[in-house]
């Protein structure tokens, strides 16, 4: 039998040596970050998607050994383990198949043909199943037995029915077989149910439809079940599609009678024998298939679905910082006002109000002279707008307050504030500001994410950020177990200032619990500012294990020791020291310095500690220390005049941000409150086959307006700005190609997250070809609303 880590590391393509190191680690107690930076020798270099593919595999095969060792006692148990059993569950590699082995045994309620194996009648099933020339009427009376009810030779032979029906469908060979033809051939259906049209008029697109199993994307199957939860459709799974009506034998039919090599010879028990074929189809398999690969189809559609959240939320979470400035926060209202709160550098409240210059108070000439003296008074080098209603009245108010005063030296910049909102309400924001109105958090909060979209983000449930597609159909507890494996490896990749950081920022550091980040805070509160790493040891429930795993992303500038601003790990300082003996100087002095670190022969200091991948990052990071990963700050020009939808006109040319990019395109905000959307066959020239090799969420982008439904608050946009609007050829072409290669059916999306509110929900169906890209880009918003 295949060891644990031989398994992993054929299906992930790397040496076992490395998967023995990571799983040694792992048991150890290391976490993800802290083995891809800091232990590259041992595992090869794997970078933390790698690593956690890894522990998820190794934590589903566990699972299945677990598994298999329970199954294999019941059976011993029973008498019932030979040999030939053992071998097949041992070297069982999937717990479907496992569970097919299992089922003959498993404990179970009485059943019909339990029942009829108690009356006596199991040579009778066995007899006519081995030998078709008895005659089933005349051997059946050998078996009646009053005193189990079986009075005639029908009832007999409905007990041995019984008997053999239930022994093909706990056949694990057979259901192999049955399985892997349905995964191939078998459809999804869908019907309204009956009464339902009306009501369910949103899923109206799939009243009537059918697509593959092994083909449907995971949009389209997440609104099918949505829609089955809902009481609106009805989901059946078609064994035989495009079968003609006057065919009755299913092949599914045909699959267990060649298992079972039964064939119709005109032989006494030969018609009995195909009505068992029949009903242990009917009855028994085709219902447990359905069940099953429902299930599967939904759980690959989930896996999915999280999977476009998960990069969505580390694209935004990584987005480029604006950096260490005083900042005003804008969150934008009509009625209830624009709220305002003034952050200095480190984030610090330094001031709130709110202001009232639209419907029904009117008073923006007040608004603008408040929002111009609360800059000049703080010095206020940035303003950050939320998103939302009326960000682009706020925007524009900005915008004549700045033109007016030249005394004002700010820049305005539009954000996301998608999750704001939660976060005013949330217990964190109530700790932090608990003499704040919660309107005013928010306001605190979008000031604070154009700073450092990473620092405050993190205080917000994943969840809450509306990046994702159809979040609430899928699995909570694996879509939060993704999201917060995301938020860690972004929050370790940039590192936490240990000074400065809230208890969010620090409970998502490796090896940190919630626990230990309070602990980490209420010791700087009360014993001042950290100026060592090695300080962290005083705190409270900090152990050398926790210290290992955290202390390289945790920095401290200006402290006592120059290393401990860099990402370099506390248990390489003698390492770096040695360097700079070399060097002559001195480890501040090492340090920035790119001519003395490039005439450092790394090759020169590996020992059994630290290998050449290790010392090599060490050298690169003396060069750069804590270096950012993210991207430089950018802004995106929203066109001036334009914005609502109806300022929108076909041809018109827009720059824009990108805020979801889901399975079948990407949408952008350009500025109107409506994110309008590239559908995927209109990003690119060439095919693409996924949105995220072209774009990602926070990308400034071009775009061209395809089309404005203003009734339905639709934009269609591209991204190819050669195309002519109208007609649009080059792009339907290349939807119609798309088309074909998903067999048929136009690809349908998720959600924008400017349309959380909205109910409606259009699936995709095929279309005529010189409506192509309408169709897609209709049939995309439809879906993007129910999502």
């Amino acid at each position: 039998m295949m060891q644990l880590s031989q398994r992993i590391a054929a299906e992930l393509q790397v040496k076992p040596q490395q998967v023995d190191a990571t799983i040694k680690l792992l048991d150890d107690g290391a976490t993800v970050p802290f083995i891809a930076r800091y232990r590259k020798e041992l595992t090869g270099a794997l970078d933390d998607t790698q690593l956690r593919q890894l522990a998820q595999r190794l934590s589903y095969l566990r699972e299945l050994d677990e598994r298999k060792q329970v199954i294999l006692r019941s059976i011993d148990e029973q008498g019932k383990l030979s040999a030939e059993l053992r071998q097949k569950i041992e070297t069982c590699e999937a717990k479907t198949e496992l569970e097919d082995l299992y089922l003959p045994y498993k404990p179970k309620r009485r059943t019909r043909g339990q029942i009829a194996i108690e009356a006596g009648l199991q040579p009778l099933a066995d007899a006519l199943y081995q030998d078709p020339q008895l005659d089933p009427e005349q051997l059946a009376n050998d078996y009646l037995n009053s005193e189990h009810g079986i009075n005639d030779s029908k009832a007999a032979l409905e007990g041995a029915r019984f008997i053999l029906m239930e022994r093909f469908a706990e056949d694990a060979d057979l259901l192999k077989k049955v399985r892997d033809y349905l995964w191939r051939q078998g459809h999804i259906v869908s019907q309204v149910a009956k009464g339902k049209e009306t009501e369910g008029a949103k899923f109206r697109d799939y009243f009537e439809f059918s697509e593959a199993l092994h083909k449907i994307p995971s949009h389209r199957a997440l609104a099918l079940f949505r829609g089955r939860n809902e009481g609106v459709l009805q989901l059946n799974l078609d064994a035989d599609p495009g079968q003609d009506d006057s065919i009755r034998t299913s092949y599914g039919e045909t699959l267990i009678a060649e298992h079972y090599q039964i064939r119709d010879q005109q032989r006494p028990a030969d018609a009995w024998l195909q009505q068992v074929v029949q009903w242990s189809w009917r009855v028994k398999i085709l219902m447990h298939m359905e069940t099953e690969l429902m299930a599967s189809v939904r759980e690959r559609a989930e896996t999915d679905a999280i999977k476009v959240f998960a990069n969505n939320l580390k694209d935004l979470l990584m987005a480029a910082p604006a950096g260490a400035k005083t900042t005003m926060g804008l969150d934008p209202g009509v009625r209830s006002g624009v709220k305002v709160a003034v952050v200095d550098s480190t984030g610090k409240v330094l001031d709130t109000t709110t202001v009232f210059p639209f419907q029904p108070q009117n008073q923006m000439d007040k608004a603008k002279r408040t929002l111009a003296g609360m800059c000049k008074q703080h010095k206020v080098e940035l303003i950050s707008i939320g998103n939302g209603t009326f960000s682009r009245e706020t925007d524009k108010m900005v915008a004549e307050m700045l033109k007016a005063d030249t005394d004002v030296k700010a820049n305005k910049v539009i954000v996301n504030e998608a999750g704001a909102s939660v976060y005013s309400a949330s217990e964190l924001a109530a700790q932090e500001f608990p003499e704040l109105d919660v309107s005013l958090r928010g306001a605190v909060s979008i000031a604070r994410r154009l700073q450092d979209p990473l620092s405050e983000l993190v205080k917000i449930e994943p969840k809450s950020i509306g990046v994702g597609q159809y979040q609430h159909d899928v699995s909570q507890t694996q879509l939060a177990q993704s999201l917060d494996a995301v938020v860690e490896d972004c929050v370790n990749a940039v590192g936490v200032d240990l000074n400065t950081a809230s208890v969010a920022l620090l409970a998502r550091v490796a090896g940190l619990s919630k626990t230990l980040a309070k602990n980490i805070v209420t010791h700087r509160d009360q014993q001042g500012a950290f100026t060592k790493r090695q300080q962290l040891l005083d705190v409270s429930r900090m152990g050398p294990k926790s210290f290992e795993q955290a202390a390289g992303f945790l920095r401290i500038n200006q402290g006592q020791q120059p290393l401990d601003s860099s990402a370099v790990h506390p248990e390489a300082y003698p390492l770096v020291e040695k360097m700079a003996t070399a060097q002559g100087c001195a480890v501040a002095d090492l340090i920035g310095n790119a001519d003395r670190i490039k005439q450092i022969d790394a090759q020169q200091f590996v020992d059994e500690q630290f290998g050449l991948l290790t010392i090599r990052d060490i050298l690169r990071e003396l060069e750069k220390p804590g270096r950012d990963p993210r991207p430089e700050f950018k802004t995106a020009n929203f066109k001036e005049g334009v914005d609502k939808v109806s300022d929108l006109q076909p041809g018109m040319r827009l720059e824009g941000v990108v805020t979801n990019v889901t399975n079948f395109g990407a949408f952008v905000d350009v500025g109107v409150h409506q994110d309008g959307l590239v559908h995927i066959s209109a990003l690119s020239d060439t095919f693409v086959s996924d949105p995220r090799q072209v774009v990602k969420a926070g990308d400034i982008v071009n775009v061209k307006v395809v089309e404005v439904d203003l009734a339905r608050q639709r934009i269609g946009l591209t991204m190819r700005l050669h195309d002519e609007v109208g007609t649009a050829p080059s792009t339907a072409h290349n939807h119609r190609k798309r088309e074909a290669h998903n067999g048929g059916q136009s690809a349908a999306p998720a959600k924008s997250q400017k349309s959380s509110t909205a109910k409606g929900s259009r699936p995709a169906r095929q279309q005529p070809g010189n409506a192509a890209m309408g169709n897609a880009f209709a049939e995309a918003f439809a879906k993007a609303k129910k999502g």
